[in-house]
């Protein structure tokens, strides 16, 4: 019950809040031209490492790409211009399926007993 009150709390369709929320987070992305899931950080957690990995080559190219435009323009202290803001998809989200997976996949295995893919070591 508490779940379910929590995901109505957070749905932008059902709160403003929550949809003013999205709205500014969404100019914001599209000001660097960002997706939300570029932000997140694989030295963080090693499930986003691991789902990056199994991503296909031109995803986290493009994702690479768009992480090197946001840095130089930060750098030069610019955005991008207009016309290509609206053209950005800032909700448009190619990692969380795959961390999902990634999360199930190692759930199960610590219910199993077996020894994690790979060490849980944050730097």
């Amino acid at each position: 019950m508490a779940s379910s009150l929590l995901q109505s709390f957070l749905n932008p369709r059902k709160n403003w809040l929550a949809a003013l929320h999205m709205k500014t987070i969404s100019k914001r992305l599209r000001k660097y031209g960002l997706r939300y899931d570029d932000l997140y950080d694989p030295l963080h957690d090693l499930d986003i490492k691991e789902a990056l990995a199994r991503l296909p080559r031109e995803i986290v190219d493009a994702r690479n790409a768009r992480l090197k435009r946001a840095i130089d323009l930060s750098m030069k202290h610019e955005y991008l211009p207009e016309d290509l803001q609206a053209m950005q998809t800032p909700f448009r989200y190619y990692l969380q399926d795959m961390l999902a997976l990634v999360k199930k996949e190692r759930a199960e295995r610590e219910a199993l007993g077996a020894l994690p893919l790979y060490q849980r070591t944050i730097p």
